[in-house]
């Protein structure tokens, strides 16, 4: 988008080139792709740039078309303005101008396409039913809004605001190993609920793997992994990823699908830099807070130093096992 969305943003995001936008929509693509039919079919999904309807208005034609139909004084009771405002953080004129934007795009995919249904989080309320009132006044048609709220752990944690980041479903962001991981960590009183909302399992076969207790429930969860990995990257990355997990955790090992980063064997590269750059740690202090810890391992040993060379006598099999936790693993291989 060459304007950004202000819901939920503390800060103004960053402009983007057309380079960058069309890198963004083969990125949004590609997790659906294997999960959807686009395309010219009867039933398949139609994906459009709105760039097409509004590059073609002017600037004053669109103040003229679209701006009697919104007041500055509703504008300002929306959250992604309101919350702003009270943060005393900068909302500029450009941002402000989203909500409109948003309306008229619902305007637009009514009359091309005849799209009646606008599907969102709960943060685009205020968004979407500027849509919706705009088609009313306009065309005087009758579309809808349908939000659901944002995902949250039975610990009142946000899905996607995990310690190492978000949940990517592509995964050249986020690997199949680490994807089925998310799952097989999912805390024992989310299984259930998981496995209802992430995959096709049953029912009754939920009913009874929700039931498991003590270390049973491990059962569960890896199911979970399973089924919601399969869905996404297919059943062979699934089973790959649980084969990975066992030979690590089970076996102590290093399986061949785990999160992979090269490095030169010089010397010139610490082990703190392999750490952040395999997604282990998403800084250095971060990495020197787990060696405090006693979290951040190297082939299974304790990390002492932060500043500890990568070099050639570390590799084990022809790589360095980085590990944060029991759970969380990484290798690193010369290049």
């Amino acid at each position: 988008t060459k304007i950004g969305d202000p819901s939920g943003e503390d800060k103004t995001r960053s402009m983007l080139d057309d380079a960058a936008i069309e890198e963004n929509i083969q990125g949004i693509l590609k997790p659906f792709r294997p999960l959807i039919s686009i395309g010219e079919g009867e039933t398949d999904a139609v994906v459009v740039n709105n760039d097409e309807w509004l590059s073609e208005f002017g600037y004053l034609e669109f103040l003229r078309k679209f701006g009697p139909h919104f007041t500055i004084n509703r504008m300002m009771t929306f959250d992604s303005v309101k919350l702003r405002l009270e943060r005393e953080q900068p909302l500029t004129f450009l941002e402000f101008n989203y909500m409109l934007l948003q309306a008229v795009d619902f305007l637009e995919l009514n009359k091309r396409y005849g799209c009646t249904l606008q599907l969102g989080g709960g943060d685009q309320w205020g968004n979407i039913v500027n849509g919706v009132e705009l088609c009313r006044r306009v065309d005087q048609k009758e579309v809808f809004g349908f939000t659901t709220p944002l995902i949250t752990t039975a610990s009142g944690a946000k899905m996607g605001k995990t310690a190492d980041g978000a949940v990517w479903l592509n995964a050249d962001m986020r690997s199949p190993y680490e994807y089925w991981q998310f799952w097989r960590n999912t805390e024992d009183a989310d299984v259930g609920r998981f496995l209802r909302l992430f995959t096709d399992v049953p029912l009754e076969e939920i009913a009874q793997l929700e039931a498991l207790e003590g270390a049973a429930i491990n059962d569960a969860k890896v199911r979970l992994a399973n089924e919601a990995t399969a869905l996404l990257h297919g059943a062979d990355a699934a089973r790959e990823a649980e084969a990975t997990a066992k030979a690590t955790f089970a076996a102590g090992g290093a399986g061949d699908a785990l999160p992979t980063v090269t490095f030169t064997p010089d010397g010139e590269t610490t082990i703190t830099t392999l750490f952040v750059e395999s997604g282990l740690a998403a800084s250095n202090g971060e990495v020197r807070r787990h060696i405090k810890a006693g979290a951040a391992k190297v082939n299974d040993q304790p990390l002492s130093d932060p500043f500890l060379p990568a070099t050639a006598d570390l590799l084990v099999d022809g790589a360095i096992k980085l590990s944060i936790g029991k759970k969380r693993h990484a290798l690193a291989k010369p290049a």
